[in-house]
């Protein structure tokens, strides 16, 4: 991935953090048929392993031990020369496109156990279940019904090996065209603009 210096993000608790709020995914492998693309939500669990599932018919199960590329996108927008100040002053700004990705290499391995996919399942499912009025359970399921899902997928559980983090979020102009960037998104607050703002102005406090 180029990332130029200034778009670098290396902090570990940063792109840790990324993977949690933003986890449905991209995974990438080479094939015999070429580069194969797969989307699919992963956990993190500490800070170097990423489970997650598939059905058993998708080509993931047959590529255990295989090199792995896992893209998770946060927000992005685009980004109008018209909220930067010096804009204004000079006339020499041009569009572009804010964004931040985590990108983590590893290896996978394919996972057939019932009790470890159950588990997962319900790790899953108490996380994205949480803050609804009646959230749901895997219990709440028939157990025939639940066996059966379970032997229709395999679990997938990727050892982080490498992990890379781009952010641009305008780290290469002034303060006050930053600023203008993030009052910009605001007043817009199309789909993700919060989201872009919020990341932005943390980005603001962490240099402060």
């Amino acid at each position: 991935m180029y990332t130029p210096s200034y778009f670098n993000e290396t902090r570990a608790d940063v792109l840790h953090s990324l993977i949690r709020d933003y986890p449905f995914a991209t995974v990438v492998i080479d094939t015999d048929a070429g580069l194969v693309a797969n989307h699919l939500p992963f956990e993190l669990i500490g800070d170097d392993v990423l489970h997650g599932h598939v059905a058993r018919g998708n080509e993931l199960r047959q590529a255990d031990g295989a090199d792995v590329l896992v893209i998770f996108r946060g927000p992005d927008g685009y980004i109008s020369p018209n909220w930067y100040p010096s804009k204004h002053e000079t006339g020499r700004e041009v569009p572009t496109w804010n964004y931040a990705v985590v990108h983590v290499h590893g290896r996978l391995r394919v996972i057939e156990d019932a009790v470890w996919l159950r588990t997962l399942l319900e790790r899953l499912t108490d996380r994205h279940e949480a803050g609804l009025p009646s959230p749901w359970k895997v219990s709440d399921a028939p157990a025939d019904h639940i066996e059966k899902a379970l032997h229709g997928i395999v679990g997938l559980e990727i050892d982080i090996e490498r992990i890379e983090g781009k952010f641009k979020l305008n780290q290469n102009h002034p303060k006050a065209n930053r600023m203008g960037v993030i009052n910009g998104l605001r007043q817009r607050d199309a789909d993700g603009d919060a989201e872009l703002a919020d990341l932005m102005s943390l980005q603001e406090d962490s240099n402060a």
